[in-house]
């Protein structure tokens, strides 16, 4: 029951976190800074992206063992974000840019954490040994 607790937590906090994008996404196209100031339109992609998903763990707080694919989504796709932004980080190292790895560990362990709590498939039993 512990477990179940902690997943529904860590749920609300990164569900949150996801859905608290909406700001910079409204910022962004309200001040085109994404085309004015960064000349990128991949950013306000990326956090549309982030937004749903931040619903969807939300949604799947009141029982996580019924959401499980959209958990383990959640999970690896804040695992293949870290790593792409870590490659890119890498790379831009190479080119004389500092860029730091702080949001890139952010994410990885974000992911690491939702897998880690990743609730058991229904049905399956556990055993317990005493």
């Amino acid at each position: 029951m512990k477990r179940e607790r902690l997943t529904q937590i860590v749920l609300v906090i990164v569900g949150l976190l996801d859905l608290s994008l909406i700001y910079f996404l409204f910022m962004d196209l309200w001040h085109s800074s994404w085309l004015l100031e960064q000349k990128n339109e991949c950013e306000p992609m990326f956090l549309s992206f982030f937004i749903p998903a931040g619903v969807f763990l939300l949604l799947a707080v009141r029982r996580p063992s019924e959401h499980r694919s959209m958990i383990a989504l959640a999970a690896w796709w804040n695992i293949a974000h870290g790593t792409v932004m870590a490659i890119q980080t890498l790379e831009a190292r190479i080119h004389g840019v500092h860029r730091e790895l702080t949001d890139v560990i952010v994410f990885i362990v974000i992911g690491g954490v939702l897998l880690a709590l990743l609730p058991a498939k229904r049905g399956a039993v556990t055993s317990g040994v005493a």
